[in-house]
C-alpha cells in the first residue's frame, strides 16, 4: 500500500517540478487526476503497491481534462471530456446539454435564427462579390463545378465538426478535440496556430473595410484615404462594443449583414432572370473597377457554353482554381465556435449545417451562373494592375443601373465589417480557452468572463492586436513583412482542418462515441476523401509564384512550432511518469 507520507512527498516534487513552467508546463491537471486516483487506491482495503502504480500508469497514459487554473475560471473545453473511459460505444443515450454545461461560464444567447443566418454569413465573404470575376477568368463555366466541388468537402469537415460538437456541446471550440484525440502537443499547436490565424486574418479585414468604405465614398466624388486609420479605428471600436455588449447583440448583428448580402445575390439573380427572359440586349459601358469599356452584347444561357473548354487556359489554371475557390469558403468552420452558446444545440447545429449544401448551390452556384448567362465569360480581363472589375458591378450596370457601384461597394463593406464581427468573436473564444487551460498564471488573467458573460480580456487583447494593423501598414518594409505572414496563415488553415479530420476519426473509435448522434456517413471513406483534398490544395500552392512563399513559410510553421509542441508534450510525460515512480 502507499503509504500517505510517501504520496504528500511525491506530490510535492510533482508540484514543485510543474512551478517551474512557464510556457506550456507540465499539465498539472493530469497529475492532480493521477493523485486523486492514487490517493482514492490508497484508502481501498487488501491493495498492494503493485496496482496502486498500475492504476497511476493507467491514469497518466489516459487523454484527461484539464482542471480550471484557478477558482475565477471555469474550465469548459478540455475539463469535461465527451464521455468517460467506461462507457460503452453502443451507449443509447447522450448526457444533457445541461449536465455537460455545469463548467459553461458563458451564455447561451444566440437563438435559432442567430445560428442560421451566422452560418450564411460564413458562407459568403468579399472573394464572392468581388474575387469571382478572376476565378471565372481562370476557369471559365467549369468554375461552377469546382464550387460544388468544394463546396462538398467542406460540408464534410462541417458534418466531421458538428458531429463532435453534438456530442459535447459545451465546447467553446472544436480545436479542442484536437487536444482530446490526438493530444496535448497537437492541441496546442492547432489552438495558438488557429487564434494567431484569427488575428492576422482580422488585421487584413480591417484593411479591407477601410479601402471599400473610401471606394464607396470616392463614388459620390468625397475622398477619403488619407482618413483610412480613423475609419479603421471607428469600425473596430464599433464591432468590439458589440462583441462586449453580449451574444446576443453579436448575433443580431450577424442576423443583419447576412440579410443584406443575401439581399445583394437574391436580387442580382432576380435581374439576371429578368434580362434573360426578355432576351435582354445592353450597349457597351464603362464598368467602375474596369480600366477599359465592356462590349455590348446580350443576355441568354448561349453565353455559357458559346466557346466553352473544360480548362481554357490550361490544366494548370484549373488546378488553381481549386485553391481559390477554397479560401473563399475558409472560415465555414466558424458556425461551430456558437455552439456553446447557442440556445438547443442539438436541434439548431444539425440544422445549420445541413443546409450549407443548399447555401452553396443557392448563393455561390446560383450567384455564378446569373453572371455568366449576362457577362460572356470571357469578357472578364484583368486590369492593368492584375486586378478584376466586381461581376455583380457589371451586371447591375448592364442592366442601366449607374448606380451599381456605390450599392455592390456598400454590401462589400458589410460583408467585410461581418467577417471582422465574426472574427473577433472567434479570437476571443479561443484565446478565452487558451487561457483557462494554460497552467501559467498571467495567461489565466484572460480566462476569465465578464458580468454580461463575454471573454471580455481576451476580445479586447485580440482586437488590440488587430488595431496594429494601420500601423504596419503605414511602413512599407513591415507591411510587405505582414503580407507573407497573413498568406501563409491561411496555408497553416490547412493544417488545422486536416487535424480536425484525424481528430473526428479517432474519436469514431473512441470509448466517446455514441451512435444516436449526428453521425458523418460513411466517415472512413469521408474523412480520407476530406484530408486527401486538403493536402491536395495544399500542394496546389507550389503551383504558382505568389502562393509558394507562404505555403513553405507554412511549412516552416508546422515543422517548427509543431515539432516543438510534440516534443514538450513528449517530454513532459516522460517527466511525468519519472516523477511518478
Amino acid at each position: 500500500m502507499m503509504h500517505d507520507g510517501a504520496l504528500a512527498v511525491a506530490y510535492a516534487i510533482i508540484r514543485r517540478y510543474a512551478s517551474l513552467r512557464v510556457w506550456l508546463p507540465l499539465d498539472r491537471s493530469r497529475v492532480e487526476n493521477i493523485m486523486t486516483s492514487s490517493e482514492h487506491s490508497s484508502s481501498e482495503s487488501n491493495a498492494n503497491v503493485g496496482g496502486a502504480k498500475a492504476d497511476a500508469a493507467q491514469a497518466s497514459g489516459a487523454k484527461t481534462a484539464h482542471t480550471q487554473p484557478s477558482s475565477t475560471h471555469t474550465a469548459s473545453a478540455s475539463s469535461r471530456p465527451a464521455g468517460t473511459e467506461s462507457e460503452p460505444r453502443d451507449n443509447a443515450r447522450i448526457a444533457s446539454v445541461e449536465s455537460l454545461d455545469k463548467g459553461n461560464e458563458m451564455e447561451r444567447g444566440l437563438t435559432n435564427r442567430h445560428v442560421q443566418f451566422i452560418a450564411i454569413g460564413g458562407t459568403i465573404g468579399t472573394g464572392l462579390f468581388l474575387g469571382s470575376g478572376k476565378s471565372i477568368a481562370l476557369t471559365g463555366p467549369s468554375i461552377v463545378l469546382v464550387y460544388i466541388a468544394v463546396g462538398a468537402i467542406m460540408f464534410l469537415l462541417m458534418r466531421a465538426i458538428g458531429e463532435m460538437m453534438y456530442r459535447d456541446p459545451s465546447q467553446h471550440t472544436f480545436i479542442n478535440f484536437i487536444d482530446r484525440y490526438l493530444g496535448r502537443g497537437w492541441g496546442r499547436f492547432a489552438g495558438w496556430s488557429y487564434w494567431i490565424v484569427l488575428v492576422l486574418i482580422g488585421m487584413t479585414e480591417i484593411t479591407a473595410v477601410s479601402t471599400y468604405f473610401v471606394t464607396f465614398f470616392r463614388t459620390f466624388g468625397i475622398e477619403l484615404g488619407a482618413w483610412k486609420w480613423l475609419i479603421e479605428l471607428c469600425f473596430l471600436a464599433a464591432l468590439t462594443t458589440i462583441n462586449l455588449i453580449a451574444v446576443k447583440a453579436f448575433g443580431e448583428a450577424e442576423f443583419w449583414f447576412s440579410m443584406i448580402k443575401i439581399t445583394l445575390i437574391v436580387a442580382m439573380i432576380v435581374t439576371a432572370v429578368v434580362m434573360v427572359v426578355i432576351h435582354y440586349h445592353y450597349p457597351s459601358v464603362h464598368i467602375p473597377g474596369s480600366d477599359g469599356v465592356s462590349p455590348a452584347g446580350h443576355a441568354g444561357f448561349d453565353n455559357l457554353w458559346n466557346g466553352f473548354s473544360f480548362a481554357p487556359n490550361g490544366w494548370l489554371a484549373f488546378l488553381m482554381s481549386f485553391q481559390m475557390v477554397f479560401f473563399a469558403y475558409e472560415m465555414i468552420e466558424f458556425v461551430g465556435v456558437t455552439v456553446s452558446e447557442t440556445q438547443n444545440p442539438r436541434k439548431v447545429l444539425p440544422k445549420a449545417i445541413n443546409e450549407i449544401i443548399m447555401r452553396v448551390l443557392i448563393f455561390y452556384v446560383g450567384a455564378l451562373l446569373a453572371i455568366m448567362v449576362i457577362v460572356p465569360w470571357r469578357s472578364f480581363k484583368p486590369n492593368a494592375d492584375g486586378s478584376f472589375a466586381s461581376p455583380f458591378i457589371m451586371v447591375f450596370r448592364y442592366a442601366g443601373l449607374d448606380w451599381a457601384a456605390a450599392l455592390v461597394f456598400f454590401v462589400v463593406i458589410t460583408a467585410a465589417s461581418s467577417a471582422l464581427n465574426s472574427l473577433l468573436y472567434s479570437a476571443g473564444r479561443h484565446l478565452y480557452q487558451l487561457a483557462v487551460d494554460s497552467p501559467s498564471p498571467q495567461l489565466n488573467k484572460l480566462g476569465v468572463v465578464s458580468s454580461r458573460r463575454v471573454p471580455a480580456r481576451a476580445i479586447l487583447v485580440s482586437a488590440a492586436l488587430i488595431l496594429l494593423s494601420p500601423i504596419i501598414n503605414a511602413f512599407p518594409k513591415m507591411s510587405s513583412a505582414f503580407v507573407l505572414f497573413a498568406s501563409a496563415s491561411s496555408a497553416v488553415i490547412i493544417f488545422i482542418y486536416i487535424l480536425t479530420m484525424i481528430a473526428h476519426e479517432r474519436y469514431r473509435r473512441s470509448p466517446d462515441f455514441i451512435a444516436d448522434g449526428f453521425l458523418m456517413p460513411a466517415y472512413r471513406f469521408t474523412d480520407a476523401l476530406a484530408i486527401a483534398f486538403f493536402v491536395f490544395v495544399y500542394v496546389t500552392l507550389f503551383l504558382a509564384a505568389d502562393t509558394r512563399g507562404p505555403a513553405i513559410a507554412g511549412l516552416v510553421w508546422l515543422l517548427v512550432f509543431g515539432g516543438y509542441c510534440l516534443l514538450h508534450e513528449r517530454y513532459q510525460n516522460r517527466d511525468l511518469q519519472e516523477a511518478l515512480q
